[in-house]
């Protein structure tokens, strides 16, 4: 898919990238790149804070899941990023914890003349009983047919 299919791409749909489970070295190697607070790079330190164990950067579940899901889904169809806006990190995300993604198309503003649509997408991240984890929206151009 090189352009999205308005007769076929609603608003509402949405798509379950099923579970995400970190290491406690991939943990590690991401936060070392993007986000290097002790509580995220060294196991020991984060024994003796808040969180009293190793979590995860807020942006890294997100982060696999953009890359590893969504972009095969929709990347070629991408004109480019708008924004991402209210963002919660609301649970930690610890080694080895099962995070259940969903991303759903929460609205879609077409512009038929331009053959784009700006496309507002909301990726919830859940715990095994539900809880929410994280989320966020995301505005996205793409193509469209």
């Amino acid at each position: 898919m090189h352009a999205l299919d308005l007769n076929t791409f609603r608003v509402g749909d949405v798509f379950d990238f099923g579970e995400t489970v970190l290491s406690e070295q991939e943990i590690i190697d991401f936060a070392k790149s993007f986000d290097p607070l002790e509580f995220h790079t060294d196991k020991e330190k984060a024994k003796q804070s808040f969180f009293k164990n190793l979590i995860a950067s807020g942006p890294h579940v997100f982060n696999l899941v953009h890359r590893t899901k969504w972009i095969p889904l929709f990347g070629k169809t991408v004109i480019c990023g708008l924004e991402i806006n209210d963002w919660k990190f609301l649970k930690p995300v610890f080694a080895d914890m099962p995070v259940h993604a969903q991303v759903k198309v929460l609205s879609i503003k077409p512009n038929a003349e331009k053959k784009h649509a700006a496309v507002k997408w909301r990726y919830k991240f859940t715990t095994d009983n539900g809880e929410l984890v994280s989320a966020l929206n995301s505005v996205v151009l793409h193509k469209i047919v």
